[in-house]
């Protein structure tokens, strides 16, 4: 049962110039939002400050207004311009103080790396009395703990991704469960393959998109446009299947796979169900297939060749007498062979699966070229084979 005090609304704060003037990536945001959201959080806002004082301030000052979670990383180095624990000790009105078992714990770190220690990392050290310390195994910088006695919850981080992981993890996470962090949250999400998606948009409407409870939304992966129904509260697991009927309805013959599965997993677990091994050869691709599928278990060899410089070479190849080679070659039950050929600004995609029940062989179009095209390339051609992998229909569901 929920409580006032539970942890539902959350902002991410990057702090450092360094990711404003594009000199660092930031990833961290982007993880730590996922984390927050499979946890039934909404995350309001995303934000990233540079190193003043006063504007890292006002920014988990507002925060802390709209939401009752802020996380920031970043900011807790020991040099002059690293002023996250400044900002949150200005937010909550308290004075920062030296912990003496923080202080111990670095110089024991310097000491036994035989390295003299800075006085400067003394203000790693601090803690203000509403702050605990979150230990950091993999660098120098701990993180802070918040709870500010008015209500709300500040969590600082580290900004190496090396040191923000682990503590959000091991420490931060587990204190928030412990507090209320979240509701329970029903979701389901289609894969989709052979679709954009704006295309995908205009087939789900605009009312289901613009629905709140169940939220219906779609998103651009690398390898497949996502959509996912997601809700909360009393009857969620309802409303989310109701909703994921009408996806179904509308894009059912686009999805190839549910939640977060990848095409190497739902070509492995078809290839496990009946025991069969996979040989590939790839012909202009750039290895792409084999770095989507290589890793499969069940993959028994693989081969990447360059285009042949004739394009009317390359049509003359015959993929299925490929795919059988291969299969034989590689001592395997399915062969698939895949060609991609620039064609204009596109690249032009040939496939061929050949299996113990029977040969497909398709020839489809994937937008663009260059390596955006062949990792296309590589899509299709996961696409062609998962479906030659499909189980062949029962005689007496046909009568």
């Amino acid at each position: 049962m929920e409580t006032p005090d539970r942890l539902l609304r959350a902002e991410i704060l990057s702090v450092g110039s360094e990711i404003l003037v594009g000199e660092t990536r930031d990833t961290n945001a982007g993880e730590l939002a996922r984390a927050l959201t499979e946890r039934g959080v909404r995350v309001g806002r995303l934000g990233a400050v540079p190193d003043e004082l006063g504007v890292v301030r006002e920014a988990i000052a507002s925060g802390l207004g709209r939401a009752n979670l802020v996380v920031t990383t970043g900011g807790l180095g020991p040099t002059p311009d690293d002023l996250t624990r400044e900002a949150i000790a200005a937010v909550l009105g308290e004075e920062p103080v030296v912990d003496p078992a923080t202080e111990a714990w670095l110089r024991d770190r310097f000491a036994r790396r035989g390295m003299p220690f800075p006085e400067s990392n003394v203000k790693q050290a601090w803690l203000i009395p509403s702050a605990e310390a979150l230990p950091n195994p993999n660098g120098t910088a701990p993180g802070w703990f918040v709870r500010r006695p008015t209500g709300g919850v500040v969590v600082a981080l580290p900004g190496p991704p090396r040191e923000m992981r682990p503590m959000w993890h091991d420490e931060a996470l587990p204190r928030l469960l412990a507090i209320g962090l979240g509701t329970d949250i029903v979701a389901h999400t289609f894969r989709l393959h052979g679709i954009g998606e704006s295309h995908a948009a205009d087939l789900l409407g605009e009312e289901l998109l613009r629905g709140t409870d169940p939220a219906v939304a779609t998103y651009a992966r690398v390898e497949a446009v996502d959509v996912r129904v997601s809700s909360s509260g009393p009857g969620a697991a309802e409303r989310v299947a109701r909703a994921a009927e009408l996806v179904t309805e509308r894009l059912g013959r686009y999805v190839w796979a549910t939640g977060d599965t990848t095409w190497a997993a739902a070509i492995g677990e078809r290839l496990d169900a009946r025991g069969w091994t996979l040989a590939i050869v790839e012909i202009g691709t750039g290895g792409s297939v084999t770095a989507l599928l290589g890793d499969l278990p069940g993959v028994r060899r693989t081969e990447a060749r360059a285009a042949p410089p004739s394009t009317d070479t390359a049509e003359r190849d015959d993929l299925e007498a490929l795919a059988e080679a291969a299969r034989t070659t590689g001592g395997a039950d399915v062969g698939l062979a895949v060609r991609a050929t620039p064609r204009g600004d596109d690249t032009a995609v040939s496939v061929a699966a050949v299996t113990p029940g029977g040969t497909r062989h398709e020839r489809r179009l994937a937008f663009l070229g260059g390596a955006i095209g062949r990792s296309r390339a590589a899509l299709a051609a996961a696409s062609v084979l998962l479906a030659s992998l499909e189980p062949a229909p029962d005689r007496a569901d046909e009568r």
